[in-house]
């Protein structure tokens, strides 16, 4: 049990002070999550300030600092918190003889890197979409997403306005695809980890983007913008689950975008009621279950 407990409190002050290297710059520029954030985030702000595509939305839209917060908490603070409950299931896994490399099914260490991030990046997509498909279809998970779809004007910080819960389930799953398919994740990851913070952040954001032709690919803010929509089809429980790529969605039939004007009502029914705080949303799927 002590042995547990140390490598729960090695983890946590080895995550801390990560992130504390990096709000002080004593990490390398290309894997400072924490600055890398902010830059991404002033800059898609940015365009949204000077290409709005909701002209009467204000620069500081409803909810803009708790959104904000939410960034935060959710790529650094809760990160910290839970990072030694992920060391011990490593330790407990690799003492069942379960390692990343003995369950890899594909050995790509000799591929050319940009081999190994397209399909890091794709797998990784994938399984996002399909998470977040769950996500929608089942009701005890969908307690916990509504925290996502609480929003009512959007903006790139709702890209990482969600449920701490989520955190529980996207990572596990992410963390396997990875075992499974790599064993490993590229040298360079990062590159796939900042595209897709850049990706969602602008696939929430205020701007009219379409990527042309390219939208039969990649996910954009007139297709995500239908995800939030608070009227769905009849017989649909969501659409347009993309992440990163709008491909899943065309290939299993889910994407919808009927028109494009960005005026539509944002939300779910029954959001009238949804607890406005940062605690009570938090707390919302573990009582709530209307």
């Amino acid at each position: 049990m002590n042995s547990y407990i140390q490598i729960f409190v090695n983890a946590f002050k080895g995550t801390l002070d990560w992130t504390y290297s990096s709000i002080v710059f004593e990490v390398p520029w290309y894997t400072n999550y924490f600055w890398g954030l902010i830059v991404i985030s002033l800059l898609v702000w940015a365009i949204e300030v000077l290409f709005p595509w909701r002209k009467t939305q204000a620069i500081f839209r409803k909810d803009f600092w708790l959104d904000g917060f939410y960034m935060f908490f959710n790529f650094f603070i809760f990160s910290i918190a839970i990072s030694g409950i992920y060391e011990i299931l490593a330790l407990f896994f690799s003492q069942l003889g379960i390692t990343s490399k003995s369950v890899a099914l594909i050995t790509p260490s000799a591929w050319p890197l940009w081999g190994q991030l397209v399909v890091f990046f794709i797998v990784l997509d994938f399984v996002q979409w399909l998470t977040h498909r769950m996500l929608h279809k089942f009701s005890f998970l969908w307690q916990f997403h509504k925290v996502h779809h609480s929003v009512k004007e959007m903006g790139f910080a709702a890209h990482l306005r969600y449920h701490w819960m989520e955190n529980i389930l996207y990572k596990p799953l992410k963390t396997l695809a990875v075992m499974l398919l790599f064993g490993f994740e590229p040298e360079q990851a990062y590159i796939v980890h900042f595209l897709a913070i850049t990706i969602g952040h602008l696939n929430h954001a205020n701007v009219k983007i379409t990527w042309g032709p390219l939208k039969y690919i990649f996910n954009n803010p007139v297709m995500h913008l239908y995800h939030h929509a608070y009227t769905l089809p009849e017989g649909r429980y969501g659409i347009n689950f993309g992440i990163s790529l709008s491909l899943w969605d065309y290939l299993f039939k889910t994407n919808y975008v009927p028109e494009d004007s960005g005026t539509i009502r944002l939300g779910f029914p029954g959001d009238d009621t949804f607890p406005s705080s940062f605690i009570a949303q938090n707390t919302y799927g573990f009582k709530d279950k209307d």
